[in-house]
């Protein structure tokens, strides 16, 4: 579609918790997959474009048992195996635009996804099998930190974490001061550490509330930044808590921006549950970025 010859496409904003998502109905849009990358580093920055913490755009399924597929992509074009608070998102517009019911099945990168879509904008999902949970790990630091982290730090040059693939790689680092915590360095620290490379992680930092309540503060890979929630994250840090003894196998999760996410876990299931908030729907002017 044009307007005086500039060519425009169709948004929609999304929000999970603060963390905020452009999506893109692909079945309409026809974008192949090798340009999405582009359009989620030139669309996501903030002030100059749009302005969110990843693209996401939605599609025909392309296997059997799924009711579409998602490709997700984080703001510096990065694209990524899954993301927690994104994939209640894509739930939420999936039912909404009628790709699909209220209970269905899209497929990821890292999987396929269980979503059930309820009432007051809350969306519940299953995330994909953990995996590769390490705890008690000590993580040699690449700088000295001062001053360190109250509760979990042996010295000021190594680090006590905990490492969980949720969808996406997370590390966890149990504070007593998680206000104190600069999250920007140390997340970044933490972040390129070369014990997990090439592909990084994303960094989340709690302190433990009660069984039942825990504060969260993440620093997420390809964001390259702290954001206000991250779902898988939660998941991550609840799980590890749990495998402690720290918490329940139920736990309500405050994070950065004051929202709730719930974190419930059933076996070798994780479910996480909080609001999706469609936010408004636009038209972009992609002659303006070079698209």
């Amino acid at each position: 579609m044009s307007v005086n010859n500039l060519e425009i496409a169709q948004f929609f904003k999304m929000q999970g918790s603060g963390n905020d998502f452009i999506l893109f109905d692909n079945r309409k849009l026809k974008l192949s997959q090798d340009k999405m990358g582009l359009w989620a580093e030139k669309l996501c920055p903030r002030a100059f474009a749009i302005g969110a913490d990843g693209m996401i755009f939605l599609d025909n399924p392309d296997e059997k048992g799924i009711d579409y597929r998602w490709h997700f992509f984080n703001s510096d074009g990065s694209r990524a195996e899954m993301c927690g608070n994104g994939s209640r998102c894509a739930a939420r517009l999936a039912y909404e635009l009628g790709m699909a019911p209220k209970n269905h099945v899209f497929g990821t990168d890292a999987g396929v996804v269980q979503a059930e879509v309820l009432e007051e904008d809350q969306v519940k999902v299953q995330l994909t099998p953990p995996q590769d949970l390490q705890l008690n790990l000590c993580l040699t630091l690449d700088e000295q930190l001062v001053p360190p982290p109250s509760g979990c730090v042996q010295n000021i040059r190594e680090l006590n974490v905990h490492f969980v693939n949720t969808g996406v790689p997370h590390t966890v680092v149990i504070t007593k001061s998680l206000q104190k915590m600069d999250v920007q360095k140390l997340g970044r620290t933490i972040r390129y550490n070369a014990q997990f490379s090439p592909a990084g992680t994303n960094v989340n930092f709690i302190e433990i509330k009660n069984k039942e309540e825990i504060f969260l503060r993440t620093y997420e890979r390809g964001v390259e930044s702290e954001t206000y929630a991250c779902g898988t994250g939660a998941a991550a840090s609840v799980l590890v808590a749990y495998k402690l003894g720290l918490t329940n196998n139920t736990v309500q999760v405050t994070t950065t921006g004051g929202e709730i996410l719930r974190i419930i876990l059933e076996e070798d299931k994780v479910f996480l549950q909080g609001k999706a908030v469609l936010v408004y729907e636009g038209q972009v002017f992609l002659k303006q970025f070079d698209l």
